[in-house]
């Protein structure tokens, strides 16, 4: 089996375990075991939280004492068993910080895949740049194909999601004993500081008005993308309240539809170049703040039938453009406006505001939105949807007004054009 082949085996199962619980977790919290939007948000908040300082933490590991492929194998494994013991839980304080644990064990293993990925590609001569991506591409449809398998089963409310994603967990952990191995590079960082070992020789670009505002917004955008993850499932799955609904597609298989979105993400990561080119970051980000703005409207004024459903799926749509053009983009903005020398500190510090900070304060504060425009038990999405396109729209207006980029004298024009 050749490593292209291995690897992309590999990759498809990482985001196999991820979509076989994330997007539907949310509903079998809320539907089967009762626990408030509150709740839901804080044990969703998990993955920020780890997010933070899991990934640098690992990566020192991966670097100076365990080999990559081993520490990939052994956190997976971990991760088998707390999902596992998440499945036969019901109180919500019990269920934070067993999934928490799964977090701190999952999340690294994002940053160690693609560490793995690079390191057998370049050993066997193939441009990372070129042949990495068609490799990725499998985690999507990794992440779309256990989203099916979920809503088809109909286990979107069972804890059979859950008792999937640990079986894959192990799977995947076994799996990489077939692996070559990934050597440790003591000697190449044994004279770094520790503060550049964590990632933080970043946070120098705080100094950098323009900088510091735009991992704010990265971090505001963030909160965005969390509420999608922690509430869309949910959403559709209250939809089944009204008789009239109860046997419509969106909610019999909610989580196709909201498959949808990944779909989406792939046919937009391939029109950046050109947006880049042509309107520059600013431009791209207000464009993925109004994407975000459409995403929660069409969700607000959307149902299951009709001109409803159409609006449900023009949200997922535009999901990909909100996406891609805010997640892609920023990343490819920071490797082309920072130093060199701090580049993979400021890819693993715009990480920590979008999927840490960002994803946390989104968790929590999403939960809080969902449970103060719940009355009696029945939550009026119309209300909440719409505060949180309010949010994203105002977000735009202070970005457009703020951030201040000169597209035509800056870094990412000649380097889109490449």
């Amino acid at each position: 089996m050749n490593i292209k082949l291995r690897l992309k085996i590999m990759i498809f199962l990482q985001f196999f375990i991820w979509g076989s619980w994330l997007v539907t977790f949310g509903s079998y919290m809320i539907n089967t075991l009762n626990f408030t939007g509150a709740q839901v948000g804080i044990v969703y908040s998990s993955n920020g939280l780890a997010a933070i300082i899991m990934p640098s933490l690992i990566g020192i590991i991966a670097d100076r004492w365990v080999k990559a492929n081993v520490l990939y194998g052994i956190l997976h494994f971990l991760g088998a068993i707390t999902l596992f013991t998440a499945a036969e839980i019901s109180d919500p304080t019990i269920m934070f910080w067993v999934m928490l644990f799964n977090s701190i064990v999952y999340m690294p293993t994002l940053a160690l895949s693609n560490t793995i990925s690079y390191y057998h590609l370049e050993n066997k001569g193939f441009d990372v740049v070129k042949d990495f991506p068609p490799i990725r591409v499998y985690g999507t449809i990794g992440f779309i194909i256990a989203m099916w398998i979920i809503s088809l089963a109909k286990i979107e409310l069972s804890n059979i999601q859950l008792f999937i994603a640990s079986g894959s967990s192990l799977l995947l952990a076994l799996y990489t004993i077939s692996l070559p191995p990934c050597p440790t590079s003591n000697a190449a960082i044994k004279d770094k500081s520790m503060v550049s070992l964590l990632g933080l020789d970043a946070f120098v670009l705080f100094k950098d008005k323009k900088m510091a505002l735009f991992l704010i917004f990265a971090m505001l955008l963030g909160v965005a993308l969390q509420i999608t993850n922690t509430f869309g499932d949910p959403f559709l799955h209250d939809f089944a309240l009204n008789p009239d609904y109860k046997n419509s597609f969106a909610v019999k298989y909610p989580a196709i539809l909201l498959s949808v979105s990944q779909i989406s993400e792939v046919f937009f990561i391939l029109t950046i170049p050109f947006f880049l080119r042509k309107y520059g970051i600013k431009k791209v980000i207000l464009i993925s703040m109004v994407g975000w703005t459409l995403r929660f409207v069409f969700f607000g004024y959307g149902s299951p039938v009709g001109g409803g459903f159409l609006l449900l799926l023009l949200s997922m749509i535009v999901y990909g453009c909100a996406f891609d053009f805010f997640n892609i983009s920023g990343a490819i903005f920071m490797e082309k406006e920072v130093d060199h020398r701090i580049r993979g500190s400021a890819q693993g510090l715009f990480s920590t505001m979008v999927n840490g900070i960002g994803a946390y304060l989104g968790a929590v504060i999403s939960g809080k939105v969902v449970d103060y425009f719940t009355i009696d038990g029945v939550r009026n999405w119309q209300y909440i949807w719409l505060f949180f396109g309010a949010y994203t729209l105002v977000l735009a207006i202070i970005f457009a007004v703020i951030f201040k980029y000169n597209h035509d004298s800056g870094a990412m024009k000649s380097a889109v054009k490449q």
